[in-house]
C-alpha cells in the first residue's frame, strides 16, 4: 500500500474529528473515519518514560485544564488525565494497534521523539501507513535517516523555498525535493504572505507532489480550495469536508 495510493481530493482529520470526544484520541480518530476522513493527522510528544505520546501541545494547560508539561509525566499518568469522555492521552502504539488499517499523517513536535518514534513504526511494521513530518528540518531528516521507507511532506524551510520560486519565477526543476516527500502542506498564508496560490499549487504540481492545505474548517473554503486543485483538507470538522467534497465531487460521494 502507498500512502497516497487512491484518488483525491482526499479528507485529512486534523487531530480526529473532536465534536463529541477530545482531539487526538481513539473516540476521535474512529468518529473521523466514521464521517469518511482518509487521513487521520495527529502529533507526537515523549513522556517522562520515553514513550511516544499522542498530544499536540507540549503542555497540559490547554487540553487538560492542569500545569505541568507532558514530558513531566509518566504514559501511564497521562493516559489516567481525563481529557474529556473519560480518555486519557494515549500512546502511539495503542492507537496504530487499535487502527490496524488507518493512515496516520504525524507531525513529531519534538527531537528526542524520534528514535522511540522509528521503534514504534517499525514493530508495527507500519511504514507505508504513515506520513511523518516536522516543523524542522532536521528533525523531519532524522526521522526518514531511521525510517527510510516513510514518506514525508514539506518542511518550513522547503515551503519558504518554494514560494520564493514562485514569487521570483525561478525553474522549478532547481527547487531539490527530497525523493521521500510527497506532499507540500502548508496553511493558506503565513504572516500575512499568501501560500496557497494558483502558483504555489502548479509548482507542487510540476515536482509531482500533493497540495494538503490546514487548517480549513469552512465550507466555502473548502470548495474555494478544492476548485483552485488542491489535493487535500486538513480540517476540524472532516464531517462537513466528506459533504462538501460529495456536492463537488459525487463520483466520490460515500454510499
Amino acid at each position: 500500500m502507498a500512502f497516497l495510493e487512491g484518488s483525491y481530493p482526499r479528507v485529512i482529520a486534523h487531530r480526529g474529528l473532536a465534536l463529541d470526544h477530545p482531539e487526538n484520541t481513539p473516540g476521535a480518530f474512529h468518529a473521523a473515519l466514521a464521517a469518511g476522513a482518509d487521513i487521520l493527522e495527529t502529533d507526537v510528544h515523549v513522556s517522562r518514560d520515553g514513550v511516544v505520546v499522542i498530544a499536540h501541545d507540549p503542555d497540559l494547560t490547554r487540553v487538560a485544564s492542569r500545569s505541568g508539561l507532558v514530558s513531566d509525566f509518566t504514559a501511564d499518568q497521562l493516559a489516567s488525565i481525563d481529557l474529556g469522555a473519560g480518555q486519557g492521552f494515549p500512546t502511539l502504539d495503542q492507537v496504530l494497534t487499535e487502527f490496524p488499517e488507518a493512515k496516520f499523517n504525524i507531525d513529531l513536535k519534538t527531537r528526542p521523539a524520534v528514535e522511540p518514534f522509528a521503534e514504534v513504526i517499525r514493530a508495527h511494521r507500519a511504514e507505508d501507513r504513515i506520513l511523518a513530518t516536522s516543523f524542522d528540518e532536521p528533525t523531519r531528516q532524522a526521522v526518514i535517516n531511521l525510517l527510510p521507507d516513510v514518506v514525508s511532506s514539506t518542511s518550513q524551510s522547503l515551503v519558504i523555498q518554494a514560494r520564493v520560486r514562485t514569487w521570483f519565477g525561478l525553474p522549478s526543476e532547481k527547487w531539490l525535493v527530497p525523493p521521500e516527500v510527497v506532499a507540500l502542506q502548508i496553511p493558506p498564508a503565513h504572516w500575512g504572505f499568501a501560500l496557497v496560490t494558483p502558483s504555489m499549487v502548479r509548482l507542487a504540481k510540476r515536482r509531482g507532489l500533493e497540495v494538503h492545505v490546514w487548517t480549513i474548517n469552512s465550507p466555502e473554503d473548502m470548495k474555494r480550495l478544492w476548485q483552485m486543485g488542491v489535493h487535500g483538507i486538513v480540517t476540524d470538522r472532516s464531517d462537513l469536508a466528506v459533504e462538501v467534497r460529495g456536492e463537488l465531487f459525487p463520483e466520490l460521494a460515500l454510499g
